[in-house]
């Protein structure tokens, strides 16, 4: 995760020093064959907003990232995944603090898009946690939303149901991958 090209955007949003570590870290990524074309050594960024705004257009901030980080510091990667910020957790405890929160909610409902449902993730991968069970993706499960059913369902229990044509466990934060480009774990929809 990258949140931004410039080294003042992400000490402010991440803590001091830690773009120059992570300038570090991918030079290192890059030295052993990440990001370069052809290596089979896929190196992504993350991007998300700083704030309570949805992302620009994915492609646009690739070829600008891919620009800055090249010409700056000599690094390539191979694409850049843009995602919305979700109104859960660290994030969401901060959106309340600020009195930021049913803006943000606001702001992610008028701007659902329908298009984007068949894309999201929630309706070709599921998420495990560290015990094996089973989420409809990576924000139900740090909410604690296990997959609906009669139990909580199990990595071993893949050995024995079929999870197609199952339910989707949704909630208000789900609004975060379907507002905008839409947002998944592979970046814009």
């Amino acid at each position: 995760s990258l949140p931004c090209y410039s080294a003042a955007n992400v000490d402010k949003q991440r803590g001091d020093g830690v773009f120059d570590k992570s300038i570090a870290a991918l030079r290192t990524l890059n030295a052993l064959g990440y990001g370069h074309e052809g290596s089979g050594l896929v190196l992504n960024l993350v991007y998300n907003p700083l704030g309570p705004a949805l992302p620009p257009p994915q492609q646009a901030l690739e070829a600008d990232y891919k620009r800055e980080l090249f010409e700056h510091f000599g690094i390539v990667f191979n694409h850049l995944l843009a995602l919305a910020n979700m109104p859960i957790q660290r994030f969401g405890s901060m959106l309340i603090s600020k009195g930021q929160f049913n803006d943000y909610m606001r702001l992610l409902k008028e701007n659902h898009a329908v298009g984007n449902l068949d894309g999201v993730m929630c309706r070709s991968l599921v998420s495990v946690d560290w015990q094996g069970f089973l989420y409809d993706c990576d924000f139900n499960q740090q909410l604690g939303l296990a997959l609906p059913g009669p139990s909580r369902p199990h990595l071993r229990d893949l050995l024995q149901d079929d999870l197609f044509n199952r339910s989707i466990r949704v909630a208000d934060h789900c609004y975060g991958c379907t507002a905008g480009q839409g947002s998944s774990c592979g970046g814009a929809l």
